[in-house]
């Protein structure tokens, strides 16, 4: 860590919101409207990258929140929550922030958006799949005065924005996103279940996706359905 910050930093240790928190210790802004994202990211960066935590659920509240937190190392903001407003919400972020890097979150975003929100003086993007040691890694590139994109964003941003989905893996999407099961699809589009399964198995693939739920959270995203 202490290759990461300055050695004439002056900023004494905070109080509040983070208790006695470790005066060496990121400051980490957090804005993501789901709970369970917000205590996994927090756990993994207390336990990875010494990180102290502070999330709240929407923009309005990150606003608030920067402005009576005593200092703050790193801003983190899903793109998918209350406020946002597409890439305004980040625009909105910056000029609050005066000069503390801003990084964008998702469990997926398209390539040109990832470009456009650079282009706006974000200070990176992290996917919600990255792992804990990657992802506290990556606050302290931030933290560093550095601009983070995932290994492979180049990759995806040669691909199509669409992730080149076919009609029928598109309705198969949408079932996995309302929490259908493979027969419950199969029965809504005429199709056999088999088939539905070579469907999700090739969705999972093309939207790289751990898992249905996954494949459905990238989806929603990404703007796909």
């Amino acid at each position: 860590m202490a290759a990461f910050r300055s050695q004439d930093r002056t900023t004494p240790p905070r109080q509040s919101p983070f208790g006695g928190a470790d005066p060496a210790a990121l400051r980490v802004l957090l804005a993501d409207d789901h709970d369970l994202v917000r205590e996994t990211i927090a756990c993994f960066l207390s336990q990875n990258g010494k990180a102290e935590v502070h999330g709240v659920g929407s923009l309005d509240e990150a606003l608030l929140a920067f402005d009576q937190m005593d200092s703050v190392d790193v801003v983190l903001l899903d793109l998918q929550m209350p406020g946002m407003d597409n890439l305004r919400g980040l625009e909105r972020m910056l000029e609050a922030a005066k000069g503390v890097p801003v990084a964008m979150m998702s469990g997926a975003m398209q390539p040109h958006k990832v470009q456009e929100a650079i282009a706006l003086g974000a200070s990176g993007f992290l996917p919600k799949s990255m792992s804990s040691r990657t992802l506290a890694a990556a606050i302290q590139f931030i933290a560093a005065g550095e601009k983070y994109l995932p290994y492979d964003y180049q990759q995806q941003a040669d691909s199509p924005g669409d992730f080149g989905l076919k009609p029928r893996e598109l309705d198969v999407l949408r079932g996995l996103a309302d929490g259908l099961s493979n027969k419950e699809i199969a029965l809504m589009h005429s199709i056999q279940e088999v088939t539905v399964k070579f469907h999700v198995k090739t969705l999972s693939r093309k939207l790289d996706a751990r898992n249905r739920t996954h494949a459905a959270m990238i989806a929603r995203d990404a703007g796909l359905i």
